[in-house]
């Protein structure tokens, strides 16, 4: 295919909430480009982006997409993001990776959680964006109240340049604000063919309304231009254009256009004004970096990986300086390694077409690298350079997960670390304290992926169980007593007697060992080993077998024997003695407890509070942040296990949380009761 210099690239992310269309509309835009052959859609699962059979299965986007469309000798980089929460890495992904972006909302929908989600992310980097209402077609489908709902939840720089001819049903037309063309769909379009005609009666109205906004908006960002318009002089469609532009480019104005991804009404006008409104990569700056990257000839960032079978890892990347050629090799500066990019390709949905060279801005892949990963940067080996990584949002839900049959351990362990490969949103670990293996991630829905995926790709078959709870024990009493060990087999016995007091220490003290053994009763070698037998019968606890933490032994008093004491012999005593002295110095379990932060609508404030204190948590306070309310508060950990799906439900998707350690607290006696009982019928079991 033909190779594009900087200038005449654009690197676009479609972004919104799940379902709003915005696969079906970057699979219409490459088709009536010309760059795709086929127009797909979810419901058959035949669309550009959603290829993978967990896509297809469940009709919406998982993973990242990238495709291309090719429109006014421009070449436009196409980066469709899942909606759902649950994989905002993806979108995090795609808006980190682009230049600007297309904001998609359903006309029957408008503003929704996923919606206010990517625009905080393009507010945040600054994006450059045009709005897209599409599916005007359906039932319900309303123009003015979807821009209403983005003037009041958005942005009120939101300005139409387009207006639907009808609603619904009727929907047969657009009406160009800049332009003042009326564009009429024949029956039966297979590429957004249209002929023109004159301005409906029925839309006058709301086509002065609307064409003073744009005149405003316009006007607000060129002085000249403004004053040429109110003298009465004739303003051409470049000018306007030029000053929108401006605008776009400043943040200062949001053009809102209008269509149907299925029937590819408007699908053309989107095409032009992203080549005409969005920047090039020339026009966009560099992402923040770390370190100085200055005399740099090449700077490039890997994004995605995708694990294809009969392929391997392919690697898609973004440039942001330098271009590259077939073959080539790049430096990894994360891992110091050179890599040869094979096969240079640009993607077209799963498909790889393969490419000469790509230029500065430029977005392509290349299989079967050998240690690329997503976040690192590609430079040259003699002007090592490093670009800040995508801060992809942090994980919010964490589950053990077990295999069904026996022997697939070591799969496991192998398919998680691909699957984190592809979707740094989630990790996974062995806790060699609660033997369970971990998985964190962004919700239920995308352990579900997780687990479909083990078992399609990897023949791993898995499932989640409840994740275990880092408990502790301490004391809270005083208490003494002995701890003698004495055998005697043939030959050389073993011999070792200690007395001890145990004692409780202030939170957070940890352990303390006090030597305060007098006249010799034991000698001084053999007291460091009465310390690792108390130790080492501490970390098996008392009541359920967790930690004791927090606590002071007094070794006071003792005796040995010439012949038969020895370390071993002493560490048995110590052991002994923890076991005989604990139980009389009142121990208590202490669970961990975690600091909630939790943001949420006013209006649901009070059932999401009611919920928090179902949990057994202690709610410190609430105050306004911007739009909604943010909650504190203080939650055993044994009670937020799939609270992430629990918020969702209350909030309808609106409300987000934040955990962090907060420390550890008495455990009340049901409780301990209850802990204590699991960890009986645990020990019954192994045996």
């Amino acid at each position: 295919m033909r190779v594009y210099g900087s200038s005449a690239i654009r690197n676009v992310a479609f972004v919104g909430h799940g379902a709003a269309g915005k696969t079906t509309l970057v699979d219409a835009l490459a088709f009536v480009s010309g760059s795709s052959k086929r127009h797909g859609n979810t419901q058959d699962g035949t669309t550009l982006t959603d290829y993978s059979a967990d896509e297809i299965e469940r009709k919406h986007s998982i993973s990242l997409g990238v495709g291309f469309a090719e429109w006014m000798d421009a070449k436009l980089n196409l980066l469709d993001a899942p909606g759902f929460l649950d994989f905002l890495g993806e979108a995090t992904a795609a808006l980190y990776s682009a230049d600007a972006a297309v904001v998609v909302l359903n006309a029957t929908g408008g503003v929704e959680v996923g919606t206010e989600k990517v625009w905080e992310i393009c507010d945040r980097l600054h994006l450059p964006r045009l709005i897209f209402v599409t599916q005007m077609d359906r039932e319900r489908a309303n123009f003015d109240r979807v821009f209403e709902d983005v003037k009041t939840h958005l942005s009120p720089k939101v300005v139409p340049v387009e207006i639907p001819v009808g609603n619904g049903a009727e929907f047969h037309g657009i009406v160009n604000l800049l332009t003042d063309e009326t564009q009429l769909y024949r029956k039966g379009t297979k590429s957004g063919e249209f002929d023109t005609g004159p301005l409906p009666d029925a839309v006058k109205e709301t086509y002065q309304k609307y064409h003073e906004q744009l005149v405003e908006a316009i006007a607000a960002t060129d002085d000249a231009l403004l004053e040429k318009y109110l003298g009465g002089e004739e303003v051409t469609r470049g000018e306007i254009v030029q000053a929108l532009k401006k605008g776009v480019l400043a943040g200062e104005v949001v053009p809102m256009l209008v269509g149907s991804s299925t029937l590819t009404y408007g699908t053309r006008a989107l095409l032009t004004d992203m080549v005409e409104l969005l920047p090039s990569p020339l026009e966009a700056p560099i992402p923040d970096q770390a370190g100085d990257h200055g005399g740099s000839p090449l700077l490039g960032r890997v994004f995605k990986t995708v694990s294809e079978p009969h392929v391997g890892d392919v690697t898609l990347f973004r440039l942001y300086r330098g271009g590259v050629k077939n073959g080539e090799e790049v430096w990894n500066h994360e891992h110091s390694v050179a890599e040869k990019l094979s096969h240079l390709s640009v993607q077209q949905g799963k498909e790889r077409i393969e490419v000469g060279e790509l230029h500065p801005g430029d977005i392509g892949s290349v299989a079967k690298l050998k240690d690329s990963h997503t976040n690192d940067t590609f430079c040259r080996k003699d002007h090592a350079a490093h670009l800040a990584p995508i801060p992809y949002p942090e994980a919010v839900a964490t589950s053990g997960v077990v295999v069904k049959n026996r022997g697939e351990e070591d799969k496991l362990a192998a398919g998680l670390h691909k699957l984190h490969e592809e979707d740094p949103t989630f990790h996974f670990e062995y806790s060699s304290e609660l033997h369970q293996t971990l998985i964190h991630g962004m919700g239920e829905r995308h352990f579900e992926i997780i687990l479909g995926r083990l078992e399609k790709k990897f023949g791993v078959h898995a499932e989640l169980v409840r994740p275990r709870v880092a408990y502790r024990e301490t004391l809270r009493g005083k208490a003494e007593g002995q701890g003698k060990h004495k055998k005697q087999s043939g030959g050389r016995g073993q011999y070792g007697d200690c007395w001890v007091r145990l004692g409780p220490r202030p939170r957070g003290a940890g352990y303390e060992f006090v030597d305060n053994i007098v006249g010799g009763v034991i000698p001084n070698k053999y007291i460091p080993a009465v310390d690792r037998g108390i130790q080492e019968a501490a970390a098996r606890g008392v009541i359920a077998g967790f930690p004791l933490v927090d606590f002071q032994a007094e070794c006071f008093d003792g005796s040995y024997h010439d012949v038969d004491s020895n370390e071993m012999s002493f560490k048995m005593a110590g052991i002994l003695a923890f076991r005989n002295v604990s139980p009389k110095a009142r121990p208590v379990l202490l669970e961990p407890l975690l600091d909630v932060t939790v943001w949420a609508p006013g209006d649901i404030l009070g059932d999401v509070m009611g919920d928090l204190s179902s949990r057994r948590g202690q709610i410190l306070g609430t105050e306004t942040d911007g739009r909604l309310t943010r909650i504190k508060a203080v939650v055993p950990e044994a009670e937020m296990h799939k609270y992430s799906t629990t918020l969702h439900s209350i909030t309808h998707g609106r409300g987000t949380f934040h955990l962090e350690q907060h420390g550890y607290a008495e455990a009340p006696p049901e409780v301990t009761a209850k802990v204590a009982a699991e960890h009986k019928k645990d020990d019954k079991d192994e045996e």
